[in-house]
């Protein structure tokens, strides 16, 4: 086998369900993402907007002036269903944060694939690797690469597999012969993730009204939450799976991964409020050790707690509430207050 081969034959030992290759270069599809920045759609984070981030996901060796070849690799990490609702009050978590981050496991299985390299090319091979951790966008590069089309809910999505991927991005030095971009789109008339978003955000161009979608609220979002969206929080305490739980290709080609990282931690596809509202930000570092989650901030998710504890109308936890309607923090104590009206509605 050629080192391409051999490379993809090594990344599925490490569990990558998909790897691709594509040639460095400008960046498919940048001018839809920087028209989507100019346009304002990103909300609060700057770190998608900043002009020099902006210039560096245009082209890659803007990035990184020696990269020649562009390694994306995807994992499953689809472990099934939401349990059930249950008493005492809980909380949906988005399925990608159920088991270890995988901004960690991909990064790791990564630079396994660029030690592999460095055995294999003949010659030291440098290499930098992105896991949602710099300005790359890994799902364009892995359309690029023939892993997937992008559903018009704005989510990679592979015919066999579905959407339930992560996706990580290795930059080498090397020559590589590039895969061919995947040519089709599958999605055809087909709305059902658009109109099952309980909050609109998703636009016609397949890209998200990033301030409107109840994953950026509840994990990206520092501030309060605007009053009209909390109703449609439902009892997503972090993260939403809504998109992907409708699409056809999911409902069809999910299947449970392999991974062993990415299985369920106890207690943590429903996360009770209870003990959301009586954690310190000590005990939240503990609990969430090693987990996407750690990246709501304990603030934020106390905040989705409160929300959600409103929408329920879980009356059982009035007590706790009104702890919170007296904290220091004005927007938990008005998100508080928020909550236990929505109890009397």
């Amino acid at each position: 086998m050629d080192l391409k081969a051999r490379l993809k034959a090594y990344a599925q030992t490490l569990g990558f369900d998909l790897v691709g290759v594509a040639r460095a270069g400008p960046t498919p599809s940048a001018d839809r993402y920087e028209a989507w920045v100019q346009a304002g759609r990103a909300a609060t984070m700057a770190y998608l907007t900043h002009p020099d981030a902006v210039e560096k996901r245009r082209d890659l060796r803007n990035l990184w002036p020696e990269a020649r070849s562009v390694i994306v690799g995807a994992m499953n990490y689809y472990a099934g269903e939401h349990p059930p609702p249950e008493d005492p009050p809980s909380g949906r978590v988005a399925r990608y944060a159920w088991g270890d981050d995988y901004h960690e496991v991909l990064a790791e299985r990564l630079r396994a694939l660029l030690a592999f390299l460095n055995r294999e090319a003949g010659r030291p091979v440098q290499g930098k690797i992105y896991v949602d951790t710099g300005p790359v966008l890994e799902r364009a590069w892995a359309v690029q690469a023939g892993l997937g089309w992008i559903g018009k809910n704005s989510m990679l999505i592979h015919p066999r597999l579905g959407s339930y991927l992560v996706l990580g991005v290795l930059l080498v030095d090397l020559d590589l012969e590039p895969d061919p971009p995947f040519p089709f789109d599958h999605c055809g008339t087909c709305t059902r993730c658009i109109d099952a978003c309980p909050t609109g955000c998703i636009r016609p161009d397949r890209t998200l009204e990033a301030a409107r979608c109840i994953s950026y609220l509840t994990i990206e979002r520092r501030e309060g939450i605007p009053e009209d969206l909390r109703p449609a929080m439902g009892d997503w305490l972090f993260g939403c799976d809504i998109c992907q739980e409708v699409c056809p290709w999911n409902r069809r080609f999910a299947q449970p991964t392999r991974e062993p990282a990415f299985q369920p931690r106890e207690g943590i596809a429903r996360i009770r409020l209870e003990e959301v509202l009586q954690m310190d930000e000590t005990a939240f570092r503990a609990r969430f050790r090693r987990s996407a989650i750690r990246r709501a901030k304990w603030r934020g998710l106390v905040r989705n707690a409160l929300v959600i504890a409103g929408n329920l109308r879980a009356q059982t936890m009035r007590p706790q509430i009104q702890i919170w309607r007296e904290h220091e923090d004005p927007m938990l104590r008005e998100h508080a207050e928020w909550a236990l009206q929505a109890m009397n509605r």
